[in-house]
C-alpha cells in the first residue's frame, strides 16, 4: 500500500498544481478531496500477501533459486502459446509459463499473442475473422525453429491450456491484451471451474482496465499490471514510433504521465500483487520501491545467461523468459 508519505506527497502536488492552474484555494481543495475520496471508495485492497505469494514465491526449480517463467511457454524452446511448450517448459524446470489469451471470431478463448495467425502459423488473417473450426487446421509450428520435431502442433484452446498447467503443477500467467468484458468474463470462469487457479495463477495486463475490471468481478484473484516505460511513444527496440515530430512529442508527454500513474495511482487503484517490467528498466532501487508498498516485480524477457545471473543473484527475484535451456535472441 501507498505510504502515508508517499500519500501527503501526491496530494499536496495536486493541490499545488490545481492552485497554480486555477489560481484559487478553493477550486484547489475541492478537487484535491474529490481525487482522495474517489481513491478510499474505489481501489481494491490487494489479495492477502500470503496467498500471492504462494502464486510468485512458489516452490523455486532448485534450492535457493527464484522462480522462472516461460515467456508464452517458451518460445525458442517450442512453439509459442502450445500444449507441446506447457510440456517442454515443465520438462525443462520451469516453475511457470505465461499465456497469451485471444479469441476466434466466434468467441472461442485459445492462445495466441498477434492479432494475426501470419507469424506464428502457417494461416493468415486476424484472428478476430477466423472460426475456431478453421484455426484448429493451422499448423502452430509451421514458423519454429524446430517446425520438424513439433509438426503439426495445434493453437489450444484456454481451457486445454489450463488443464495441461494444472496437470503439470505450472503457475499460470494470464496476459490479456483486449477485449477485457469478454477476457475477464471467461476467466472469471476458469476461476470458478478450477478453483485451484486461485493459488496457482495471476492475470497480468498492460491495460489498468482490464486488471480493475478483473478485480471487480473476482477481487479474490492475483493480479498484475504490465509495463514498459515509453511504449506510447516508441518500439521496444527504442525507435520511434512515429516520423512526426508533434506526434512523437505528444506521446511522449503521455508516456511520462502513464509512467507517473503506474506507480503512484494505477497499482493502488487497482490492489495489485505485481508489477510485470521490461528487463532493462529494473535495478535494485527499482525492485526495494515496490517491496516497501508490498508489490513484488518480475521482469521480462530475460534471455541471456549473464542477465539470468543478474536477477538469480543479485536482484533474487523471478524473471520470463523465451528459453530455459540456452540463450536466444532478446524480445522486445
Amino acid at each position: 500500500m501507498l505510504q502515508i508519505g508517499d500519500e501527503a506527497v501526491y496530494f499536496s502536488a495536486v493541490f499545488l498544481l490545481v492552485m497554480l492552474a486555477t489560481r484559487s484555494a478553493i477550486w484547489a481543495t475541492v478537487l484535491t478531496a474529490f481525487l482522495y475520496t474517489f481513491m478510499v471508495m474505489f481501489r481494491f485492497p490487494p489479495v492477502p500477501a500470503d496467498r500471492a505469494a504462494r502464486v510468485l514465491r512458489p516452490r523455486a526449480p532448485s534450492p535457493g533459486s527464484v522462480p522462472v517463467v516461460a515467456h508464452r511457454g517458451g518460445s525458442h524452446d517450442a512453439p509459442e502459446n502450445t500444449l507441446a511448450a506447457i510440456r517442454e517448459a515443465s520438462r525443462n524446470g520451469a516453475t511457470g509459463v505465461e499465456l497469451d489469451l485471444s479469441f476466434t471470431a466466434d468467441g472461442v478463448p485459445v492462445l495466441m499473442h498477434d492479432d494475426t495467425v501470419d507469424r506464428s502459423t502457417n494461416g493468415s488473417g486476424p484472428i478476430s475473422k477466423l472460426q475456431f473450426v478453421q484455426l484448429r487446421r493451422l499448423n502452430a509450428a509451421a514458423h519454429h525453429r524446430m517446425k520438424d520435431r513439433f509438426s503439426g502442433e495445434k493453437v489450444p484452446t484456454l481451457q486445454e491450456a489450463v488443464e495441461e498447467c494444472i496437470r503439470h503443477q505450472l503457475i499460470i500467467f494470464f496476459d490479456v491484451k483486449g477485449q477485457p468484458d469478454m477476457a475477464v468474463s471467461v476467466l472469471h470462469g476458469m476461476f470458478k471451474k478450477f478453483p485451484v487457479l486461485y493459488n496457482s495463477s495471476i492475470v497480468s495486463s498492460f491495460e489498468p482496465k482490464v486488471i480493475y475490471k478483473m478485480r471487480q468481478t473476482d477481487p479474490y484473484v492475483v493480479t498484475a499490471l504490465t509495463h514498459r516505460p515509453w511504449r506510447l511513444s516508441r518500439f521496444g527496440d527504442g525507435t520511434p514510433r512515429s516520423l512526426s515530430t508533434w506526434s512523437q512529442l505528444w506521446t511522449s508527454v503521455l508516456d511520462v504521465l502513464l509512467d507517473w500513474a503506474h506507480h503512484h495511482v494505477l497499482w493502488k487503484l487497482c490492489g495489485i500483487s505485481a508489477i510485470l517490467v521490461q528487463k532493462d528498466f529494473i535495478s535494485w532501487d527499482y525492485v526495494q520501491y515496490w517491496a516497501e508498498r508490498g508489490v513484488e516485480v518480475v521482469g521480462w524477457t530475460v534471455n541471456t545467461a549473464v542477465e539470468k545471473e543478474y536477477y538469480q543473484n543479485l536482484l533474487k527475484i523471478s524473471y520470463m523468459t523465451d528459453s530455459l535451456l540456452e540463450d536466444c535472441d532478446p524480445h522486445y
